[in-house]
């Protein structure tokens, strides 16, 4: 699915100072909430990549402002990544962390993982984002990408209040059968899906707030958790990332 039409000044839509991804506020709840699930979801991606490769070379493409690169980094992994926003970038540079603005200034290097966490949804060329990316991947390398899945409960619940269609920064939304369909011609051969359960909870939270009637936060976490529960048979979360090794 596409959002139409598309804003002639789309990165205008990114500079608001609501949207977190490229800020570490902690000004309200919902700030709290995010920064909270960011740092426990760190050792959970760690864990599942390391169980996945003996490589030691990470892109993160869309790496906002570093957590999860200097996260890695502390594992002695060597790692670089792509963010075209200039305050995101500046935030990660004190972290330490090597921040391109595009792909083209990592020049001919290659990587054994390249991680897209929320990313791809953003892109508005990504096919030839992700031929690019899979051609800087390594024999045996890793391609994660995480996206909202618009099949979840909570996307059917909340219908067009539903936070995670992000309109219009969210340029695509995506669904497991259309990521399926998506990398079904590439040289990659998908290894697990893992699901992101703390997204339903804080997707159902912005949820509450976009709709007219006055948000609720017991109701949030209800129908977070009723998503995650219905997810285990029909395994459509809120959020999935998908592993893909290149052949």
């Amino acid at each position: 699915m596409k959002t139409s039409p598309v804003p002639e000044k789309l990165p205008a839509y990114y500079k608001s100072d609501r949207y977190i991804s490229h800020t570490d506020s902690e000004e309200n709840f919902q700030d709290k909430i995010y920064q909270f699930v960011k740092s426990k979801m760190l050792l959970k991606k760690a864990k599942w990549i390391e169980q996945e490769t003996a490589g030691c070379k990470l892109l993160d493409y869309g790496a906002g402002t570093g957590d999860f690169l200097a996260y890695m980094k502390n594992r002695n992994w060597d790692v670089v990544g792509v963010e075209p926003n200039e305050n995101a970038r500046d935030l990660a540079s004190r972290k330490g962390i090597t921040i391109e603005d595009n792909l083209d200034r990592l020049d001919a290097r290659t990587f054994d993982v390249i991680t897209l966490w929320h990313v791809l949804e953003h892109i508005p060329d990504y096919e030839e984002v992700l031929n690019r990316l899979v051609a800087k991947l390594n024999k045996n390398g890793l391609l994660i990408i995480a996206v909202p899945n618009h099949r979840s409960y909570d996307a059917y619940y909340y219908q067009s209040h539903w936070a995670a269609w992000d309109v219009p920064r969210h340029l695509w939304h995506f669904s497991r059968s259309g990521i399926s369909q998506l990398l079904k011609s590439s040289d990659l051969i998908q290894v697990c899906e893992k699901p992101l359960i703390f997204d339903s909870f804080y997707v159902s939270l912005l949820s509450e707030e976009n709709q007219k009637s006055k948000p609720s936060k017991i109701n949030a976490f209800w129908r977070g958790l009723i998503s995650n529960l219905k997810a285990r048979s029909t395994r459509e979360y809120s959020s999935i990332a998908y592993f893909y090794r290149k052949s």
